[in-house]
């Protein structure tokens, strides 16, 4: 087993260290979200955590980990005797992002349960992290269903497996911890709001600091086991503290002005719910017990705020992370009134912070200052309005404009039946939703389909000497449900941002649209790309990406101007879009043209852009024209576009969800009718 890197030996971080400490001294506190760019230390911290955490005492040969005082009534290895545990570190189980349903929560021998009438379980990851940590790196890739079940159990502190009338349920606590880079797409706010915690993390500017994170990984490297041993007396009294901390904090009294405190304070940053009232309690306890005092202060309250609140502000995925610290010590400071301080008597002193441990129970920095995490969520914004290599800027450049305010769009899919990744887009053969069929199971048996399992063993019964009541079913009978749900897609935009797109309202308007059918796509949970043409070329502005914010800010900051390119738009989509069937040949693409339809600049522009847009119908790839031409002389270009395209156009009027046209654009119609023809 190698040798994990020392907790305390992560340098600055003050913030994520603090977050993992509260939950292991107060798991209920609900797990850390850790989000920031790469190479910041998230999983190493993580790692390093369970390090610290005491030994636990599990019932022997259980393989859910009961405690032997306390054993879980229902444990599928129960019921148990009482008896001496046995002891064994805590363990720390990471969950690939591309685990299956199975893995994670365990599996049922179906043959078994049918033929037998026994609950056969196989535990999956969910029971292994009884007790212990469950580490989800980059959590935002996991599919949604996946993240559905494992905050469910988290929540609730226990597992169930259902399949075809047969239960299991087991125990299932464990302390949560997902890590994500938020350039490669966001949770959705649901999800975020099932993490107890957030921090934003970030790489230091400080040289010295950046230093000596490099002098200590190096020493690491070189010798993990010398290196961890110049470290150990610093780690053994960290895990001392938590178990400190941990016999401490049934004794922590929540007094009512600290209640009001996070009441108000929930209420002034105007969250939803009452999950993040019950989040802010549980860390300011946590944080009282970690500094070893029995009262909750006003400055645990600040902290737990800190921790708790900023993911849940968020209501979109252009809103950034964070929250107004001037406006939260105003609130403090508001509804401090009587029973603030109760208890001060004992907290006036700062307690001995320990290693790793600051004033208020917050880790001391190593070195430097603070690293700043609100600049990791959006790494693009320093672009401002740039304009953008390669774009054919020049005297004919205007000002990026602002965008409308976005509004819910039609739905826009893909005709067909695909098989990509899970999504709420187009119609696809998907592990969930409505059965449509039934078929052989290729490899372990996920879905069964009762029915026809029963109809493929029926005739074979006096064969195989049936004589009880129970159906005798061999492996050939089994039939896996074949199911339809939804998908998502890459959906590509090509943006018109030439001289006549240009005019300050219409590019608005423009903007606005596009910035409505990216929040559709992140709620949907598609890829993105954008490319934009203007001047003399087009460019690919934002390869193929999971984060929506990130098209977004580019979006923002999109300069317009020079004549219309619209062959050179059209070409470099295709080449976007021939590279990513290499990449992820199971995802289909939705591409979404928003111009007015005008050709300039070249030879024949308009042949040009003729002979291009074919090349989409040639392939049978969805293709959505939003009209942008305005005024009372229409040329009707955009929709001669999308014909040449294969696809349907609709103008930006129609685009809306509550349009009078109300029709639905499944890109379907028109594609489907010219491969009719």
């Amino acid at each position: 087993m190698s040798t994990p890197y020392p907790f305390n030996a992560v340098v600055g971080q003050d913030d994520l260290r603090l977050a993992l400490l509260l939950n292991a001294v107060s798991p209920a506190v609900g797990g850390v979200l850790v989000r920031g760019e790469k190479g910041t230390a998230k999983s190493t911290s993580v790692r390093s955590l369970s390090a610290l955490l005491p030994e636990v005492t599990v019932v022997p040969g259980c393989r859910f980990s009961c405690a032997p005082d306390s054993p879980d009534p229902a444990c599928p290895d129960g019921p148990h005797e009482p008896g001496p545990g046995a002891g064994r570190p805590a363990r720390m189980v990471e969950l690939p992002v591309g685990a299956s349903e199975d893995r994670l929560v365990g599996a049922l021998d179906i043959e078994r349960a049918l033929s037998e009438g026994v609950k056969a379980f196989e535990p999956g990851l969910l029971a292994d992290a009884h007790r212990g940590i469950l580490y989800v790196d980059e959590v935002n890739l996991l599919h949604d269903h996946l993240v559905d079940l494992l905050l469910d159990a988290a929540a609730m502190g226990a597992s169930y497996v259902e399949r075809e009338g047969v239960s299991v349920r087991h125990a299932a606590r464990f302390l949560l911890v997902g890590t994500m880079n938020p350039e490669e797409g966001e949770l959705r706010p649901q999800l975020l709001d099932r993490f107890g915690l957030t921090v934003e993390v970030s790489a230091s500017r400080e040289p010295d600091q950046r230093v000596e994170v490099v002098r200590r990984r190096l020493a690491y490297d070189d010798d993990p086991a010398g290196f961890a041993a110049r470290w150990a007396d610093e780690e053994a009294a960290v895990r001392a503290r938590i178990v400190a901390a941990r016999e401490l904090l049934p004794s922590v009294r929540l007094g009512d002005g600290a209640l009001r405190q996070i009441a108000a304070t929930c209420a002034a940053f105007e969250v939803d719910g009452m999950r993040a009232d019950i989040v802010m309690a549980r860390t300011a306890t946590a944080l009282a017990a970690w500094a070893g005092r029995t009262d909750v202060l006003a400055e645990d309250v600040r902290q737990a705020a800190l921790l708790a609140l900023p993911h849940r502000r968020r209501r979109s995925p252009f809103d950034a992370p964070g929250l107004d610290e001037d406006k939260l010590d105003e609130t403090l400071e508001e509804f401090g009134g009587p029973g603030e301080g109760e208890g001060e008597g004992e907290g006036d002193d700062d307690p001995d912070p320990g290693p790793g441990g600051g004033p208020g129970g917050q880790p001391e920095p190593d070195d430097g200052p603070r690293s700043d995490g609100d600049t990791a969520a959006r790494p693009e914004a320093k672009e401002g309005g740039e304009p953008q290599p390669g774009s054919g800027g020049g005297a004919g450049e205007q000002t990026p404009a602002r965008a409308a305010e976005p509004f819910r769009t039609k739905v826009l899919s893909v005709p067909g039946l695909g098989e990509g990744a899970a999504g709420r887009r187009s119609r696809a053969r998907a592990e969930h939703g409505r059965t449509i069929g039934n078929r052989r199971p290729r490899g372990a048996l996920t879905k069964l389909h009762l029915a026809a399992t029963v109809q493929a063993a029926a005739p074979h019964q006096r064969a195989r000497g049936r004589s009880g009541p129970g159906l005798v079913v061999r492996r050939d009978d089994l039939r896996q449900a074949v199911r339809e749900g939804r998908e998502s897609n890459l959906v590509l935009f090509v943006v018109d941002a030439s001289g006549s797109m240009a005019a300050r309202q219409r590019m608005g308007a423009v903007k606005g649209a596009v910035l409505s059918l990216l929040l559709d796509a992140y709620q949907r949970r598609d890829k993105v790309g954008l490319v934009t043409f203007r001047g003399s070329a087009a460019e690919v502005v934002l390869p193929p990406t999971s984060s929506v914010d990130a098209a977004a800010v580019r979006l923002e900051s999109l300069p317009t101007g020079g004549r219309t390119p619209l062959a050179a738009g059209l070409l470099k989509a295709h080449d976007v879009l021939r590279v990513e069937r290499l990449r992820d040949p199971a995802r289909r693409a939705l591409v979404v043209v928003v111009t007015d339809g005008r050709a300039t600049g070249g030879p024949e522009p308009v042949a040009l852009a003729g002979r291009a847009a074919r090349l989409f119908a040639a392939e049978g790839t969805a293709c959505v024209v939003v009209d942008c031409e305005s005024g009372p002389v229409r040329l009707g270009l955009a929709g001669q576009l999308a014909g040449e395209l294969g696809g349907t156009a609709v103008t930006l009027a129609e685009l809306r969800a509550d349009s009078i046209a109300g029709l639905v654009r499944d890109v379907q119609g028109a594609t489907g009718a010219r491969r009719a023809a």
